[in-house]
């Protein structure tokens, strides 16, 4: 019996991944999430950080919406990009411009906690 289900990660404009997979891990505001086959039906926000697929294949998001019944995962992020797209160079951009977000403006600490996130997050990457 297969312990795959399906998963469809979108943004407004295109499908970016679709696929049957056995495991995903997502970057939540609860923590990390792993998804199996069969799990309660959830819908929650995603935070700064990496999808983890079983099958290796890493995506890096912003923000977004997951959604999960019936054995189908359906992510929506207008952030969401292959870890192999992007390059070292923009990496380092981005992390400056966040640094420079946090320093600079009034922001409050919601903010100051999800652009944290996205500082680590593209840490790890670099």
């Amino acid at each position: 019996m297969s312990q795959e289900f399906n998963i469809e990660i979108i943004s407004p404009d295109k499908s970016i991944y679709s696929a049957q997979v056995e495991e995903a891990v997502l970057p939540c505001f609860e923590g990390q999430i792993t998804i199996l086959k069969d799990h309660i039906p959830l819908i929650t926000f995603l935070r700064p950080g990496l999808i983890e697929l079983e099958n290796k294949k890493k995506f890096y998001v912003e923000d977004g919406t997951v959604e999960f019944s019936n054995n189908n995962l359906l992510i929506l992020s207008a952030s969401a990009q292959s870890l192999k797209d992007i390059k070292n160079q923009n990496i380092e951009s981005m992390i400056k411009d966040t640094e420079e977000k946090i320093l600079k403006n009034k922001i409050s600490d919601k903010q100051k906690y999800i652009l944290n996130y996205k500082i680590e997050t593209l840490r790890q990457l670099n």
